[in-house]
């Protein structure tokens, strides 16, 4: 087993023999990932009613905007990559450029919205899987049972490596984007064919406001926030990613630009397949459902077909992500040592993989058989929104503080990663800060709960676990400095 982490004040130091393995994907492979993690098929069958319902219809115009501000926080994201590539990710950037403190609570964020995010997936599993087969879902046992099957099938090919989570998410991805792709285009013909029972597309659909301007923007906008959320996936197998330096991030602004055409077309496409009432009705199953209306009952075992593949997809990411993030926090002993073990067989970090498997187990299972847990789980699975958008905001900031001085000597800079970073970071805000306003208690509180856990995580982490993080010096990027290069993990001796 090899362990990894780094002194208080090192730059570079020369990587171990053995850690996870290097360029074991590519480009495309890394892009899917992050695609895999924002789970297209999942996510637009659970948010097409429920944002149309917020945004009064201006969905589409919604996620087109939203589309902006997340191709500049990826650029943000291949920058900073491009500065230090290591799994840690933002834990580290903002660790380093802007407060230890802050990067380790960025970290538990970016932990804490990364497994939280996947227990959406996880509770659709067997919904989905089970519509898929004609198998009614009403029994808990056949739910539980599902979840359990196919969690630990994907908690085990987490563990044998990443080539073949690679490889199957490759081959899950693309039967699923085809799919999507052909119920967008039908539900868009259906609804100009002006169908009985379809709601017509007018230009309401893209003014701010939607409808009747009743749309509740903010809401609309953290709804697209949370869509999109998990391209940032890309990053955080840098280290096992040809080119380490250049190809994350270039997957990451890859994955957005490639999702938002998923999200803006399907929401074109499906909102107006039927009436409002009836789009809302059906809004937990709505691809399965919009599918049936178009194409009948073929059309809807399609779909929960797609839909199955995302949520398997979506989970073998979220697991493999999990791990990964946990690895690099572990390895400067802000979390117990044993979780930046590497298996020497594998290659991979099997104890963080192993536990997130089982959270998601265990959960998902008690969700399901317990109703008052399973509403609380709901609400935290709501916030999951705000923790992606509080570390993107946090990773801007990282971006802007450890460019600074470039931002005052070269244009292309001042743009990317200032002015356009800094409306990136107002828009982020904005949209918290209102939806906060705007959720219920039980959210709230959830929220705080995981900022507090988060917080007595990082005592712990100082005056307890000793950790060198703490102790880092502040890194900025000046006009010498090889920021464009990437950096060697940094490794404990």
């Amino acid at each position: 087993m090899t362990n990894r982490a780094t002194g208080p004040a090192e730059s570079v130091v020369t990587p171990v023999a053995e850690g996870l393995e290097p360029d074991a994907i590519g480009l495309v492979q890394d892009t899917l990932i992050g695609l895999a993690d924002s789970g297209p098929a999942v996510t637009v069958t659970g948010s097409v009613a429920v944002l149309a319902g917020e945004a009064a219809y201006a969905g589409p115009l919604v996620l087109l905007l939203t589309a902006i501000p997340m191709l500049v926080v990826a650029n943000v994201y291949r920058r900073l990559n491009q500065w230090n590539a290591n799994c840690g990710a933002s834990f580290e950037w903002v660790g380093r450029a802007i407060n230890p403190y802050l990067g380790f609570l960025t970290g538990w964020l970016m932990l804490a919205g990364t497994l939280i995010g996947t227990l959406f997936p996880v509770e659709a599993l067997g919904p989905s899987v089970l519509a898929a087969f004609k198998v009614s879902s009403i029994s808990s046992l056949s739910n539980v049972l599902v979840d359990g099957g196919l969690v630990i099938v994907m908690t085990i090919l987490a563990v044998i490596g990443i080539k073949i989570t690679a490889w199957a998410q490759v081959g899950m991805g693309v039967i699923e984007y085809v799919i999507l792709v052909f119920f967008g285009v039908a539900g868009l013909l259906f609804a100009l064919g002006h169908h009985p029972g379809s709601f017509p597309i007018t230009s309401d659909w893209f003014h701010w406001g939607g409808i009747g301007g009743k749309g509740l923007m903010a809401a609309g906008f953290l709804t697209a926030v949370f869509m999109y959320s998990g391209w940032d996936g890309t990053v955080y197998v840098n280290e096992e990613t040809r080119h380490r330096a250049k190809n994350p991030g270039r997957a990451a602004v890859l994955a957005v630009g490639i999702v938002g055409f998923f999200y803006v077309f399907s929401q074109i496409g499906l909102q107006g397949v039927v009436s409002p009432s009836k789009l809302q009705a059906n809004g937990a199953s709505a691809l399965v459902y919009l599918a049936g209306v178009t194409n009948g009952s073929a059309g809807s075992q399609v779909a929960a077909f797609a839909v199955a593949l995302s949520v398997v997809a979506a989970t073998l990411a979220g697991i493999v992500l999990t791990a990964r993030i946990t690895y690099g926090m572990a390895s400067y002993r802000v979390l117990p040592s044993f979780l930046a073990d590497v298996s020497p067989r594998f290659r991979t970090p099997v104890a963080p993989t192993l536990i997130a498997g089982v959270f998601l187990l265990v959960v998902s299972s008690i969700s399901i058989y317990a109703s008052s847990v399973g509403n609380a789980i709901g609400d935290v699975i709501d916030v999951t929104g705000w923790l992606y958008g509080s570390f993107y905001l946090l990773t801007v900031l990282a971006a802007i503080a450890y460019f600074r001085r470039l931002i005052f000597t070269k244009l292309g800079d001042a743009i990317t990663v200032g002015i356009l970073a800094l409306g990136a970071v107002a828009f982020l805000g904005w949209a918290i800060w209102n939806s906060i306003a705007e959720a219920g208690e039980a959210v709230r509180y959830s929220f705080a709960g995981v900022v507090v856990a988060g917080i007595l995580l990082m005592f712990s982490a100082r005056f307890v676990q000793h950790s060198p993080f703490f102790s880092v010096q502040l890194e900025s990027a000046t006009e010498e400095s090889p920021q464009d290069q990437g950096s060697a993990p940094r490794h404990r001796g």
